[in-house]
């Protein structure tokens, strides 16, 4: 089982820039950080860590392409994905675009970490139906990989369209990059992941045991092999119990949740995590 870390990544964070050759250095395997395109001042919508405040990280989050692309530029080992991406809120042409050439530039080392979102006034910001949000992210991820994989590729379908196209770069890793859906278990979310995904990538990593057996079995009926299933839990507060159970049941990584602050608060956690590499 791999090691990798995320960061909320804002302003008055460490760089990922920073911190990935440190990370790199380090042996871990992953970074990750998050997307928010914006926080409404509504706030009509409660903080999904049931807090009765919403954390100053998620109004000043980094937009995680760029910031992934700086880290790239200053690593060669280590993998940089998202943790996750809103698909939803993006054009699917252009945000194909945007993840091949990370793809291409970093070396085939860029991991598509999706969700559906949470925020309901941020993803109405983007004039999304929150209820169609799964529809949405769904039908926008089998475009981008039209995109990814064909030299003439076009979509129609109920939420994208576009004519028959050249788009260039294409991700090294072929027919895409790796991609992993965040969410609670489920069967419609083990389906998507079937469906369109390479892997799952839990929050916490709470009950992660007892529902892997449905999603591998999502993945049979696919024709899909269990055994290239990649479950990444997200955000987890390690000990060495807990991470000798996960390699146990299977998990291929786990990502551990360092601090969203400068330099001085997240060396001593990375230094600390570094034990479970």
């Amino acid at each position: 089982m791999r090691i990798g870390v995320v960061i909320h990544a804002t302003d008055r964070s460490m760089s990922p820039a920073e911190l990935a050759p440190e990370a790199e250095a380090r042996g871990f395997y992953s970074l990750y950080v998050p997307e928010h395109t914006h926080i409404p001042t509504s706030r009509r919508t409660a903080p999904p860590t049931g807090e009765e405040v919403l954390a100053d990280e998620y109004l000043r989050s980094l937009d995680p392409c760029v910031a992934l692309g700086a880290a790239a530029a200053l690593t060669s080992r280590i993998r940089l994905g998202t943790g996750v991406a809103l698909v939803a809120q993006h054009d699917p042409i252009t945000f194909a675009k945007q993840v091949a050439t990370l793809d291409l530039l970093s070396g085939g080392r860029f991991v598509l970490g999706i969700g559906y979102g949470w925020n309901a006034e941020e993803m109405q910001n983007h004039g999304i139906d929150v209820k169609r949000r799964r529809a949405i992210v769904r039908e926008k991820m089998l475009a981008m990989q039209e995109l990814w994989s064909n030299e003439v590729a076009s979509f129609r379908g109920e939420f994208v369209r576009f004519e028959p196209s050249w788009q260039w770069p294409k991700p090294l890793q072929q027919p895409r990059p790796r991609v992993l859906i965040g969410g609670g278990a489920g069967p419609r979310l083990f389906a998507h992941i079937a469906e369109y995904a390479d892997g799952w990538m839990p929050i916490g990593g709470s009950g992660v045991g007892q529902a892997l057996p449905e999603l591998r079995r999502a993945f049979e009926e696919r024709g899909r092999d269990p055994a290239a299933l990649h479950v990444v839990p997200m955000g987890v507060l390690p000990d060495r119990a807990k991470l000798d159970h996960y390699a146990s049941i299977g998990i291929t990584e786990t990502v551990l949740r360092l601090p969203p602050q400068p330099r001085d608060a997240v060396m001593p956690v990375l230094d600390e995590y570094a034990q479970y590499v």
